[in-house]
């Protein structure tokens, strides 16, 4: 990792290997940002530096005592864009990671992959922001992991842009298929052992922003298909099946005076993996009286809500105030603690002293609903972050 981290550095640092003219572009960018605070409650602890409804408890006490502090520098980020005249256009790349690390980096500080995505004319193909997704949504926070109600997700794919305006444009991808699925009170059973996901066709998405100096509005969807197949072929069972996706996405941005209002609202079945905070997009669905498939699959629906404003003062202060909610539309077969419903809100101050820095405080709030059992439960965490910003275009 760290030889093929140092050939990168090489590679990007050198202008002269990189320009193909003295009309192209290279940039350097990112910046350095510490996170500190207290929970005074307690979240995964995977999760501490973030607000995230689905990784609260799902029982009482269920990740240890509460009010912690905690320090962090996984939001810090590094990038590199370029852009290079042609024949067909100008070529642009982008290049980027940062600390933050999730899968099974979860609650390391570690090098993530966010970009890594080319672009010449129309046509784009890389890892990129999903049309499904609009991350103009997402408020002036500290906060890193943002509103859990909206879509949010960078993925792998190919896309034709047959606008490309300042204001409006559309966009045609074809993503990299894949979801997740709760087996619930049925996850110990060896019949659902050999029972294996399959993709074979690519997610399809789609958005249309149209916009002016008043700000945009914004429709966007997605089709999937999701399957799994039964790889045990020594019992009679057939367990084989599958559900199909969907997702509507309505977003905006509203500028009056120095105001932006941030909105969205989502709907859709089986788009779970999209969503910025969310559980499994299929759950197991029990089917008595069958003998040769006792078990199935169905996508879970979910709406997710985002109201958000993001204020300038003035050129030194700015404030980010909203709510945003996530509600899933659970299986019955699903455990009574299953993730039912998560709310997210915060309210902050920040301070840019000079160009490049930023201080600030926010407090944040979480809320966690489960399916059945009829527990919830809330946190509240103040935090203070410091954000130095850094670019050189060669």
């Amino acid at each position: 990792m760290k030889r093929w981290f140092c050939l990168l550095l090489v590679l990007f640092f050198q202008p002269g290997k990189v320009l193909a003219d003295d009309s192209s572009s290279l940039e350097v960018y990112g910046f350095v940002m510490l996170d500190s605070g207290y929970d005074t409650k307690r979240v995964h602890p995977d999760w501490f530096d973030t607000m995230r409804p689905t990784k609260l408890p799902s029982v009482d006490g269920e990740f240890g005592p509460n009010g912690n502090a905690f320090f962090s520098v996984r939001q810090t980020r590094l990038g590199v864009k370029t852009n290079t005249p042609t024949d067909l256009g100008t070529l642009k790349t982008q290049f980027e990671f940062e600390m933050f690390g999730t899968g099974v980096d979860a609650g390391q500080t570690t090098i993530r992959l966010r970009h890594a995505y080319g672009e010449l004319g129309k046509f784009g193909a890389g890892q990129y922001w999903s049309p499904f997704m609009d991350i103009d949504v997402f408020p002036n926070s500290i906060e890193y992991w943002g509103p859990s109600g909206m879509a949010f997700f960078r993925n792998v794919q190919v896309r034709f842009m047959p606008l490309q305006g300042e204001y409006s444009r559309a966009t045609i991808a074809l993503e990299r298929p894949g979801a997740s699925a709760d087996q619930g009170p049925y996850a110990d059973r060896i019949e659902l052992q050999g029972v294996a996901p399959h993709f074979p066709l690519p997610d399809l998405s789609a958005e249309y922003r149209l916009g002016g100096s008043w700000g945009y509005i914004e429709g966007a969807g997605i089709v999937r298909q999701i399957e799994w197949k039964d790889t045990d072929a020594a019992d009679a069972l057939d367990l084989d099946g599958s559900v199909t996706g969907w997702g509507l996405n309505l977003s905006s941005n509203l500028k009056f005076s120095q105001n932006v209002a941030r909105l969205s609202v989502l709907y859709g079945e089986g788009v779970e993996n999209y969503m910025n905070d969310a559980p499994e997009d299929v759950a197991v669905k029990a089917q008595p009286g069958n003998a040769v498939t006792p078990f199935t699959g169905e996508a879970l629906p979910v709406l997710g809500v985002v109201v958000f404003l993001d204020h300038n003062w003035n050129e030194k202060f700015s404030t980010s105030i909203g709510y945003s909610m996530i509600d899933i539309d659970n299986s019955s077969d699903q455990l009574a603690n299953a993730f039912n419903k998560g709310h997210y809100a915060l309210g902050n101050l920040l301070y840019y002293p000079v160009p490049n820095v930023m201080v600030g405080g926010e407090v944040q709030y979480g809320k966690r609903e489960n399916f059945n059992d009829g527990f919830t439960t809330d946190d509240v965490k103040f935090q203070f972050s410091a954000r130095y910003n850094f670019s050189k275009v060669m």
